[in-house]
């Protein structure tokens, strides 16, 4: 899937948010997150869709800057299959993914973040996506960010993606677009249910990589 320019950054926003009364809602991932169309399908959101094709957690990390320049009032972030894809551990990428919640959340208290699971891919993926996608449930809560699981919808039983949702086992269709957007349009309204933060919240030791219990 080819690089994707930021899907919403436009001279409106540029121009203040005075200018336009919708909510701002960042969208932070690889090519999964790059290639939707986002300001149409939610077009009463002010969308800035900073998904980066080939995107790894490392490029996340480096990419907070960014994301808190834009001061958005919500974050949807999916992120974490291409570690894998370059031979990473589950480790590492929980890591990055904690240590990115932990800095956003200090910076931007106001914000309000939906974490969601990595999506399933071909099933040899699928111990490792779903042994990374237990540990970002467990941590969500403790940055106030709400996480979305979204495999019941995209994967199959042995935990292969969908094939109806794919060509390649990994980057998605329509049918796999739509099928996303049917658990993401209802956590987004539940995330704007969220009252946000006043004051921001102490987080402790956000590297302990602890396997849960089974």
């Amino acid at each position: 899937m080819n690089d994707a320019q930021p899907d919403g950054a436009t001279s409106e926003h540029d121009n203040g948010r005075q200018h336009d009364e919708r909510d701002t809602v960042a969208f932070l991932g690889d090519s999964l997150t790059a290639g939707g169309r986002w300001a149409d399908w939610f077009p009463d959101l002010n969308v800035v869709n900073l998904g980066v094709s080939g995107s790894t957690t490392d490029d996340l990390i480096s990419q907070i800057d960014d994301v808190v320049e834009l001061r958005p009032d919500e974050i949807v972030m999916l992120i974490g299959t291409n570690d894998l894809g370059t031979r990473q551990t589950v480790e590492h990428l929980v890591r990055n993914i904690e240590s990115a919640c932990v800095r956003l959340r200090k910076e931007l208290p106001g914000s309000r973040m939906l974490v969601q699971s990595i999506l399933p891919r071909g099933r040899e993926y699928a111990p490792r996506l779903q042994d990374a996608n237990i540990h970002l449930r467990q941590f969500s809560s403790t940055v106030r960010a709400q996480f979305l699981d979204l495999w019941p919808a995209m994967a199959l039983e042995d935990g292969e993606l969908n094939p109806e949702f794919s060509g390649d086992r990994l980057h998605l269709n329509d049918a796999g677009y739509e099928a996303w957007l049917g658990e993401l349009r209802p956590a987004l309204v539940r995330l704007r249910e969220m009252p946000p933060m006043t004051t921001p919240i102490q987080i402790i030791r956000p590297d302990q990589y602890t396997r849960p219990a089974r």
